[in-house]
């Protein structure tokens, strides 16, 4: 008897950015074929023009459903929605590209909420062009979790040095700081703790950052935010056997996390936890939207409008996040002789 492969939804990303290029190079790989059935929701047309500036020579084949598709060495399964114009131009924004990129997000969270997927990973869409087509959202997170239901989600970043998930997101910095409170805290660390112990680390380490420098210093500095709204949390988490530590200052916290002293940073703000992961490790860096029904995964990087459609945008990010997409994902109900 062996395990199944996990099957997970790849969506396209905006067709004009560097999507279709990542998604095609990073399928044929040999290492994520191995770990995962990974099946494109997308535009079959546009892969196959992408495979073409690759230089690739590979199938692109449409299924209805991703349970229709067959796996083999150089075939792509893609649930073809048809959307984008033969003629769309590269690196250039659109609507239409944005309206397209939107309709695969919808279809892969269709797919999870009926468990019909295990897992979700997504190329990069483009947030103007998401907006010009009439989808209002921060991003990739906040969609998400609307088309599931959910009511809150986390996100993480994930490199090989750190790994980092934020209490606040896509919200200026005054909001930020107003909107953290312990309950939120709390149900942070607890998705991370979880997201994790899932990937193989059965006992994690997790460094709480501060709000204010040098986490307040012992009130030489804000008013009180950390002891306020942090420290009731960690201490709860604590009290259940959560080895989550701090408040730590985020400027040491993460040098520190490097050097492996910790497993997970927690990360108050936006900038406070994607700052260093982009000196880190943006390279093979992977996105992870946890408290959803099943784990996703994308890049960390954008739609690069400046070199799509050139066959010189890196694969790496995308590869590393359908591995760890893999890693990670829901396992499938039964095994197979």
């Amino acid at each position: 008897m062996r395990t199944p492969l996990p099957l997970i939804a790849v969506t396209m990303g905006d067709g004009a950015g560097v999507g279709p290029e990542v998604v095609v190079a990073a399928l044929l790989d040999d290492a994520v074929l191995s770990r995962c059935h990974p099946v494109v929701i997308g535009d079959a047309q546009r892969l196959r023009v992408a495979a073409r500036i690759l230089g690739l020579d590979c199938e692109i084949a449409a299924v209805d459903h991703p349970r229709d598709a067959e796996f083999a060495p150089g075939r792509v399964n893609v649930v073809d929605l048809g959307l984008l114009p033969a003629d769309l131009p590269w690196g250039k924004l659109s609507p239409v590209a944005g309206n397209a990129a939107y309709a695969y997000i919808e279809r892969a969270a269709e797919l999870a909420v009926a468990g019909e997927v295990h897992a979700i990973c997504t190329a990069p869409l483009n947030k103007e062009a998401l907006h010009a087509a009439g989808h209002i959202y921060p991003g990739h997170t906040e969609l998400l979790a609307h088309l599931t239901g959910t009511e809150e989600v986390s996100m993480m970043l994930s490199t090989e040095k750190v790994k980092v998930i934020h209490v606040t997101t896509h919200i200026g910095l005054i909001d930020a700081v107003n909107r953290i409170e312990p309950g939120l805290v709390e149900r942070t660390v607890r998705r991370g703790h979880e997201a994790i112990v899932r990937a193989g680390t059965p006992n994690p380490v997790i460094g709480v950052c501060g709000i204010n420098p040098h986490a307040g210093e012992n009130g030489l500095f804000g008013y009180g935010e950390e002891d306020e709204k942090i420290v009731p949390a960690l201490e709860k988490l604590r009290a259940e056997g959560v080895d989550a530590r701090g408040p730590l200052p985020a400027d040491t916290a993460f040098f520190l996390a490097s050097r492996g002293d910790y497993d997970l940073i927690v990360a108050m703000y936006h900038d406070q936890g994607h700052g260093p992961v982009k000196i880190l490790g943006i390279e093979a860096g992977v996105n992870l939207t946890v408290g959803l029904p099943v784990i996703r995964t994308s890049v960390d990087h954008g739609t690069a409008f400046d070199i799509a459609g050139t066959g010189t945008a890196e694969a790496g990010s995308m590869v590393e996040a359908l591995r760890q997409a893999a890693e990670m994902a829901t396992a499938p109900a039964a095994p197979v002789a």
